[in-house]
């Protein structure tokens, strides 16, 4: 009960203070600020606090940022030299290699004779045989690599067996033929691979290699093998005198004319009477 008697006298004097007196204007007083107000005018505040960093900061990066340096003038750039082209150096060609079709070459076929020494010659058609450039190539090493084509011929009695074969290429001389003389033996029966029995010669006015038989093939037997630049010919056979005139019938280089002898000179006082000249003393 003395609290509230405390308390009343103090409400009371504060309201007579409020109260203005006569005669004087009255002052319009806001009203307090409400907590809600309170948050929006700080919130406002903060948001343009940081709106004004950000142009700060936008305005200093603007200020800080380099110029951007004008392109070197053409005095100042590096001089590049030409440089000098390199010549091509031409690839080699590429080295032949065997082939294992034969294409039918009637022009090869047509060298062949039709008869020698009065015994028919059959050459066989290209479909008739098995036989490519490349399989008898094998016995004349890089020369066969060039084999083009292969014609077949044969005589039943006496045996004889013919090849004739195109050279792509440069020509060939009989001469570059000795590395392969023994495999070009073995290929027609020969059985060793010895070139001691092979000699340089002349068949039919050509120059020719040529070998006897040996313990492998039948007596009489001669193999001859030669070149007339575009072909070279591969040739067995029984009878030498039906060979040597195939050879014959066939293109091949002119044999060396032999050279002649030398002739003996005779002094002529030699060759004088003796006794003539005492007679005339």
């Amino acid at each position: 009960m003395t609290k509230a008697v405390g308390v009343a006298p103090r409400i009371a004097t504060r309201r007579l203070a409020a109260q203005p007196e006569p005669g004087r204007r009255r002052c319009i007083i806001p009203a307090p600020m409400t907590t809600s107000r309170l948050a929006s005018l700080r919130l406002r505040g903060a948001v343009s606090v940081l709106l004004g960093a950000a142009l700060t900061l936008a305005a200093c990066s603007t200020a800080e940022t380099s110029p951007t340096p004008r392109a070197a003038s053409a005095s100042s750039r590096p001089r590049v030299s030409p440089t000098s082209t390199a010549t091509a150096e031409p690839s080699p060609s590429p080295s032949p290699t065997p082939r294992f079709t034969n294409e039918p070459d009637e022009e090869l076929a047509g060298l062949i004779p039709a008869a020698a020494a009065g015994v028919p010659v059959v050459v066989a058609q290209f479909d008739e045989f098995a036989l490519t450039p490349g399989d008898i190539g094998v016995a004349y090493g890089e020369i066969g690599d060039r084999f083009a084509s292969l014609a077949l011929a044969y005589i039943e009695q006496p045996r004889l067996t013919l090849y004739a074969m195109r050279v792509d290429g440069d020509a060939v001389a009989t001469e570059e033929l000795e590395p392969y003389l023994a495999t070009a033996g073995r290929y027609v029966g020969i059985a060793g691979l010895d070139t001691e029995p092979w000699e340089l010669a002349e068949a039919g006015g050509h120059q020719v290699w040529a070998r006897p038989e040996d313990n492998a093939t039948a007596a009489g037997t001669m193999i001859y093998t030669w070149s007339s630049g575009e072909f070279v010919f591969l040739l067995i056979g029984v009878d030498d005198a039906v060979n040597r005139a195939i050879v014959t019938e066939l293109p091949g280089e002119p044999a060396p004319t032999p050279s002649p002898a030398p002739s003996t000179s005779v002094d002529p006082s030699a060759s004088a009477d003796p006794g003539s000249s005492a007679d005339d003393g």
